[in-house]
């Protein structure tokens, strides 16, 4: 798995997880896939900000890599 705090490993279409505004306390992940990135920087010490295709909107803590 890669780190979400960096822009470039972070693409659309790419499958992370991310922990939402409201369950920053409580540390519970949301799986996915990015609709869109909505950080602008190239990294971030939260996670890159971004939208799944669900609307959901949170900050990636892992970008789940496939196997090839």
């Amino acid at each position: 798995m890669l780190s979400g705090k960096y822009r470039k490993n972070v693409t659309v279409d790419a499958e992370v997880t991310i922990v939402q505004k409201h369950h920053q306390r409580s540390g519970e992940l949301t799986t996915g896939f990015v609709k869109r990135l909505l950080t602008k920087s190239a990294e971030h010490t939260h996670g890159i900000k971004v939208e799944l295709e669900t609307g959901e909107v949170g900050r990636v803590k892992n970008v789940i890599k496939e196997d090839e």
